[in-house]
């Protein structure tokens, strides 16, 4: 945990605000009903950390990580449409479901590439992104995740990681609701498009440069 405490106010001290933490934005919600842990050979992630074109991209370059599936969850509109998520009338969040190996890759390390991949003290928003279908969020699965996650929010707030607050929020997993097609491998077959070259591009190579020694072979 201390390495990861020192990778990230490492790669955050350059683009650090003035401001103090002042405690995490955990909603207050029901935790009981979730099942103790995974015990399937294959496990899932899920979080939401701004445009999902971009997380997609980030995660699929992990090795351990099977898949990773674009999507809309946390809303109370059944079957969204982008068109409907981005209204920010549907509750709904861009999120992806990553699908990964434990054997291969940890929760722990899926969370230490989440707050790698964003910025989770910008509220509703990355970067021109804005609304909250953008809000940083991660929906777990099971007690095992959420115990994970609530110790690892406690370690960056005790360490003062970040200059602002944290307001990742932290929910049970509900429905989750692929996105369309043209969501999907959307980097690998649309990096030629402005928004592609501008802000996926640069985010996915300071991702793999921090991620170096668990990206999959060719990468």
């Amino acid at each position: 945990m201390r390495n990861i405490l020192i990778l990230l106010t490492a790669l955050f001290v350059l683009n650090s605000c003035q401001g103090q933490q002042q405690g995490l934005r955990v909603k207050k919600t029901d935790f009981t009903k979730l099942p103790a842990k995974n015990t399937a050979s294959l496990d899932t992630a899920t979080f939401a950390a701004g445009c999902f074109w971009c997380t997609e991209a980030q995660f699929k370059e992990l090795k351990g990580v099977v898949n990773v599936i674009s999507g809309y969850t946390g809303g109370w509109v059944a079957n969204p449409s982008y068109a409907q998520v981005c209204t920010g009338s549907t509750g709904h969040a861009e999120a992806t479901n990553i699908i990964f190996d434990p054997k291969v890759i940890s929760y722990d390390k899926l969370l230490e590439a989440f707050f790698v991949a964003h910025d989770p003290t910008e509220l509703n928003r990355q970067g021109n992104d804005v609304g909250t279908q953008y809000r940083s969020a991660i929906f777990v699965h099971n007690k095992e995740q959420l115990d994970k996650t609530q110790y690892y929010l406690s370690a960056l707030e005790k360490e003062h990681v970040f200059n602002k607050t944290i307001v990742t929020e932290v929910v049970p997993a509900t429905v989750f609701y692929p996105a369309e097609d043209y969501h999907q491998d959307y980097y690998r077959l649309n990096g030629k498009e402005p928004y592609c070259q501008l802000v996926i591009k640069p985010k996915l190579e300071k991702f793999k440069r921090i991620f170096s020694k668990v990206l999959k072979e060719g990468q």
